[in-house]
């Protein structure tokens, strides 16, 4: 069998697999929608929340008016002791709480420092997030107001105390993600991730459905199988990874600074890798359906791994060690510095060549089990 003709078969086997199909084009495009709709508003806004005011007096007031014209929180309610707000809290009515203790007014009056207490539901770090800067910020802003005040009283000109009531100012200015939001910080990552998966099971699940029985793919050699089912799955992969990295991008408003070209380059190491742990996936597993399960399973531990959720010098060095071994570890890291943070190639170079080792090693244990494979099974390739 020919090159020419086992590429005819090979697209013929996976066009008329719908299974496949479904995989390859039906989740690209289906996740490319279904992931960022949840966060489609980037930040939360609006957090109900529950003021304990122990203090009742007029400047603790208006912290609560101030606390509700914040954007990310609302108060809903008010109550007399904490235990009733956590209570309301536990009960799901409320999603964060903020204590005024007792002698707020008089602690700012004598120049102490009052604590305000605030919680949140952690479990959600996004909202606990929110209720904490909501919370911290009509806090700041009345600490700055009362310390104007007393810079005002003891003789200080107005715009000397305005610009002087902190011994330093925060300016802040968002490198990364202009937008502060979610989706521009996981989405171009989590995306990365989604390829190599539906790839990876693309190819695994060609490979299983073809473990039984013979057909084209016992007739040729093991090394022109592997490179034609390579060739055919990574070009339709080019395609998936254009509409990824190019519309669905402009659609979500990401940031695209990588050129064309860059990306394109960073790709092929990647798609390559990806697919021969599927080639392998669907030698060794017994049956196709476990090819899916098994993708599935290992795609939380990536992701979290992957080092854009927590740094990598937070994450135990066995675990990052084994992220290492797949492409969505570079690939993510290396698309991210391309496309994200404007790094330029040679900053990007050593995932670039990391990828390279992967499809290079992945690719000679997929051909290796193959030849395994059809060895126990007794057929002959010729």
């Amino acid at each position: 069998m020919n090159l020419f003709e086992l590429l005819k078969a090979e697209l013929k086997a996976l066009l008329t697999n719908p299974v496949v199909m479904l995989t390859v084009f039906g989740g690209v495009v289906f996740y490319s929608f279904l992931y960022p709709l949840p966060y489609s508003h980037q930040t939360p806004r609006e957090q109900t929340v529950s003021v304990v005011n122990l203090d009742h007096s007029q400047t603790s007031y208006q912290l609560e008016r101030m606390v509700d014209a914040t954007p990310q929180v609302r108060v809903v309610q008010r109550d007399s002791s904490i235990e009733a707000a956590k209570s309301a809290f536990l009960d799901g009515k409320i999603s964060g709480i903020l204590v005024i203790p007792e002698h707020f007014y008089k602690d700012l009056l004598l120049g102490k420092s009052p604590t305000l207490s605030y919680a949140g539901d952690a479990s959600y770090f996004l909202v606990y997030g929110t209720i904490v800067e909501g919370l911290a910020q009509a806090g700041g802003t009345l600490a700055a107001k009362t310390t104007v005040s007393k810079l005002i009283i003891e003789g200080t000109p107005i715009e000397k105390a305005v610009n002087q009531y902190a011994p330093t100012q925060l300016n802040m200015k968002p490198t990364f993600n202009p937008r502060m939001g979610y989706v521009d910080y996981v989405v171009p990552a989590v995306f990365v991730l989604i390829l190599q998966q539906t790839l990876a099971m693309a190819a695994g699940l060609m490979g299983g459905s073809q473990k039984h029985g013979k057909g084209y793919w016992s007739q040729a050699s093991t090394l022109k199988l592997v490179a034609v089912r390579s060739l055919v799955l990574v070009g339709i992969y080019y395609v998936l990874s254009m509409y990824y990295f190019g519309a669905s991008f402009t659609f979500h408003g990401i940031n695209q600074i990588a050129h064309a070209s860059e990306l394109l380059t960073m790709l092929l190491p990647f798609l390559l890798s990806s697919c021969a742990i599927g080639i392998w996936l669907g030698a060794i597993l017994p049956r196709r359906e476990l090819v899916t399960l098994v993708v599935l399973i290992s795609s939380m531990p990536l992701v979290f791994s992957a080092g854009f959720i927590w740094p990598t010098e937070s994450i135990p060095s066995v675990i990052v060690w084994a992220a290492n071994l797949f492409p969505s570890t570079a690939g993510i890291q290396g698309f991210l510095a391309l496309n994200q943070m404007g790094a330029s190639w040679q900053q990007a170079a050593p995932h670039f060549t990391q990828l390279w080792i992967q499809a290079v090693v992945w690719l000679l244990i997929a051909i290796f089990t193959i030849k395994n494979q059809k060895k126990t099974t007794n057929v002959c390739p010729h």
